[in-house]
């Protein structure tokens, strides 16, 4: 029998950016209908193998056979669509009915009904894009690139973002869709997330395709190495308080709303939610995508317009009292997938960190000689120094949400809210972040405001949790409860062993 001709082969590639970020790849060969994972830490190489992938990369050395026409899905592709989302509603050339700038009716256009329906995605057609959340946002892309049916499918961190039963259902659309002989590039983070259907397993280090073959075969050749490297870590102090930290009063709730409804076009997102927030808890918020939980953390990070006309009060003073957004915010160290996609800086790594000392976007003010230093004390506990000087837009999506992180705990805030904060992390990062944060916990002058999808991201010491619980005749309940038992953090480095697929693709370091 002649076996079938590749779709993709690679031998002894290199695909080149610039002079200082190259990938490297001996041999990766992928057949039709096989589906490739490829995990690897963070600047290991995913993004760069992510674009080499789908043609976005030149070859530079080597034999590369590629199929034409590759659909990549990923990140950045939310960066630029709401980027030109931003340049529509910017302009003075719009027309009376134009402000609601790039709507998901228009990105939807084009993908069949039934499609729209298997993602659950045809309910947000009357949506701007801009007001879906990461996960939704990221879902109308994918049914996009479905819709393509392109030869080679390529999903950059496709389950970033989204709930847990929403990550099941696109698992086993994916396997519906490499059962019907599409095939896949999956690049992942989260050796959890690896498909149970994965025909190979590559790793990626250093931009290097490193190891790849049979996933069984490869998860049994995982050491402890960065096991003994997270325990090392976790013998290093944090970086110190700035010696003039912001200090709100201790006496009085963070946080309390009475009656908080948000709505948006006749749409409620949030009705009659009354919710306390008093000195010394730490709150995990858990509901489905598009319930409103973005929205409560804007409203109290005074970003979010109808705040103003709610009850809203923070750190002892009524919402529209007098105080300056800056005076809100200095209170606060934010992470949330809107805040990355907000971040098309040309600011360095440094700059980054020390953005946080300011609240702002981008660095706009001379920092001091403490603010530097502790920058610096900051990125050496990332092992990012040497990148101090890269630009963030360089970086690769993992990298650049350590910066983010940072920048978010470099002033020890007194209330620090973390949306999804290790979306993109390899286990060994999302170990040492949840450390970081546990320890800004029992410093006692931190209280947490958690969301995650995944329950194991969750740091010990969390005392309560409030639920949106979807309702039958539509909109949602909110339920609070404290938690007797902390929830706990998950061991590093322990994928679950996966059942041997049939082997459809051929790689090798």
């Amino acid at each position: 029998m002649t076996p079938s001709a590749p779709l993709l082969r690679w031998q002894d590639c290199l695909f080149a950016v610039n002079l200082h970020c190259q990938l490297r790849v001996r041999h990766l060969r992928l057949d039709p209908g096989a589906c490739l994972a490829l995990v690897g830490s963070n600047g290991s190489g995913k993004s760069l193998m992510a674009r080499a992938l789908a043609g976005e990369l030149p070859c530079s050395a080597g034999e590369c056979l590629q199929p034409p026409e590759t659909v990549r899905l990923s990140a950045e592709q939310q960066q630029a669509l709401l980027a030109e989302d931003w340049r529509r509603r910017n302009t003075d050339m719009l027309e009376e009915g134009e402000e609601a700038g790039i709507m998901t009716a228009e990105l939807l256009q084009q993908v069949p009904a039934g499609l729209q329906q298997r993602l659950d995605v045809a309910k947000l057609a009357p949506r701007p894009y801009r007001v879906l959340s990461s996960g939704e946002g990221r879902k109308v892309l994918l049914a996009q690139a479905l819709a393509m049916a392109p030869p080679l499918l390529v999903l950059d961190e496709p389950f970033a973002g989204l709930d847990a039963a929403a990550r099941q259902d696109l698992q086993r659309l994916l396997e519906e869709l490499h059962t019907g002989g599409q095939a896949m590039a999956i690049i992942l983070s989260r050796y959890d997330e690896i498909p149970r259907f994965a025909s190979a397993l590559g790793i990626l280090s250093e931009r290097q395709l490193v190891r790849c073959g049979l996933p069984d075969e490869i998860l049994k050749q995982q050491d402890v190495a960065e096991l003994a490297l997270s325990e090392t870590l976790r013998q290093l102090p944090l970086p110190a308080r700035p010696s003039a930290p912001p200090s709100p009063p201790t006496s009085t709730p963070l946080i309390r709303l009475c009656r908080l409804h948000i709505d948006y076009d006749g749409h409620s997102v949030i009705a009659g939610l009354d919710w306390q927030v008093n000195p010394g808890e730490h709150w995990h918020i858990a509901g489905p995508n598009g319930c409103g939980k973005s929205t409560l953390l804007s409203v109290i990070c005074g970003d979010h317009p109808q705040g103003y006309c709610n009850d809203v009060t923070l750190f002892g003073r009524r919402r529209g009292s007098g105080e300056s957004i800056w005076e809100i915010k200095s209170h606060i160290g934010l992470v949330s997938p809107a805040l990355h996609l907000e971040h098309r800086v040309s600011a360095s790594a440094q700059e980054v960190v020390l953005s946080g000392f300011f609240d702002s976007i981008g660095l706009y003010d001379a920092p001091g000689d403490e603010q530097v230093s502790l920058s610096r004390r900051w990125l050496e506990r990332l092992g990012m120094a040497r990148l101090a000087k890269t630009p963030f837009q360089r970086l690769s999506f993992g990298q650049q949400r350590l910066l983010l992180i940072a920048r978010a705990l470099v002033k020890h805030p007194p209330l620090l809210i973390l949306d999804e904060p290790l979306q993109g992390l390899d286990p060994l990062s999302r170990d040492r972040i949840r450390h970081f944060v546990e320890e800004l916990m029992q410093s006692g002058t931190t209280q947490l405001l958690f969301v995650s999808h995944h329950a194991d991201d969750a740091p010990r010491g969390l005392t309560h949790r409030l639920d949106f619980i979807p309702q039958p005749q539509g909109g949602y309940a909110y339920r609070q409860r404290p938690l007797p038992v902390p929830d706990q953090p998950p061991s590093v480095g322990s994928p679950a062993i996966r059942a041997n697929p049939p082997a459809t693709a051929g790689c090798a370091g």
